[in-house]
């Protein structure tokens, strides 16, 4: 069976609300079936685009998410209303625009030394997952590089084999300081999508889907029986 599942795209809008739309019965399915859910929100601009249309289903859906747990699969170490902040930017486009119980929200704390806030956030995950947490869904962008949360490619294999639930990060790109899901907790999520648009990122995802690729998200699928990858990049 194939590593992963490339979902063809014709534009990153009909990209978002695919996987907005795929997320929204996802949630619905748990509420049917009594259960909780659980979701890794990531950052950037296409994530933007995903919280967008989100929100404005839910609405004209009028879906609950009362059972629904939101995380972020990494974080800049910037106050939660810093513009580079991932949490600011699902604060706007999703989270003020449906109702998600206050306790239900598990944000990265950023303003925080980023050891400490690696720390906090595992802890915050090992409380309601257990010692071996396991999220629904895992939402990923990938960078020009093939990167994956804030999990570089400039990373040595000691550091990429590191089993912390989330870490502090220092990447390549400003902020440089970062807290991101470590790959073990990726790769155990019982569903991982990958957001993958722009053609400027066409050389990253061929490396990153060929068998011997090296990027890190070419690990994680490497590390998973099944991915989504939704893509409005032609390969």
């Amino acid at each position: 069976m194939d590593k992963f599942e490339l979902i063809p795209c014709t534009d990153p809008l009909t990209l978002a609300r695919t996987v907005a739309d795929n997320w929204l019965n996802e949630v619905e399915r748990a509420a049917q079936s009594g259960q909780k859910h659980s979701v890794a929100l990531s950052g950037g601009r296409i994530a933007r685009n995903f919280c967008e249309f989100a929100a404005e289903l839910a609405v004209a859906r009028k879906i609950s998410f009362d059972h629904v747990h939101i995380f972020w699969g990494d974080e800049r170490c910037v106050p939660p209303t810093d513009a580079e902040s991932n949490f600011a930017l699902a604060e706007k486009s999703l989270l003020s625009k449906i109702s998600v119980p206050a306790g239900n929200i598990h944000r990265v704390r950023g303003e925080e030394n980023p050891a400490a806030a690696a720390k906090l956030a595992e802890v915050d995950l090992m409380k309601f997952g257990g010692k071996n947490p396991s999220f629904d869904v895992v939402l990923l962008g990938m960078g020009e590089d093939g990167h994956v949360a804030s999990l570089f490619p400039s990373e040595p294999p000691e550091v990429r084999s590191n089993p912390a639930i989330y870490r502090a990060v220092v990447g390549p790109k400003p902020p440089p300081n970062r807290v991101s899901l470590g790959y073990s907790t990726i790769a155990v999520a019982k569903q991982v999508w990958v957001l993958a648009s722009g053609d400027g990122k066409k050389e990253a995802l061929l490396q990153s889907i060929s068998p011997n690729g090296n990027t890190p998200l070419a690990q994680v699928l490497r590390m998973r029986n099944q991915t989504k990858l939704f893509s409005d990049i032609r390969v």
